[in-house]
Parts: structure tokens; sequence; C-alpha cells
């Protein structure tokens, strides 16, 4: 008794994983970016205007 063989399977898991790779990839790059990159790029530009503000009072 032979078995049948299963066709396509490889073909439409392979485009699922690369589907969900892409997802999961783009998804947790925007999760970096505005959850953790802009904010600290935010906190960043705070300090240098704070400081740059205290030089400027010092000069003075």
């Amino acid at each position: 008794m032979a078995i049948a063989p299963i066709t396509g399977k490889l073909r439409k898991r392979f485009w699922l994983d690369v589907g969900t790779a892409l997802a999961l990839g783009i998804s947790g790059g925007y999760a970096y970016w505005y959850g953790y990159h802009l904010k600290a790029l935010a906190r960043q530009e705070n300090f240098y205007i704070k400081l740059e503000k205290e030089r400027a009072r010092n000069v003075e």
C-alpha cells in the first residue's frame, strides 16, 4: 500500500514563515523606534538644551 505524496505543503509553510518573520520584524522595529529610541533621543536633546542654558547663564 503506497502513501500519497504530500505536495505543496513546504511551499505554503515557507510563505507563512516569511510573512510571520516580516510581520514580527517590522512590529519589533516600530516598538523599538517609538517605544525606546525617540524617548531616549528626546531625553538627550533636553539634557543638551539644559546644559546650553546653564552655560549661557554662567557666561553673563
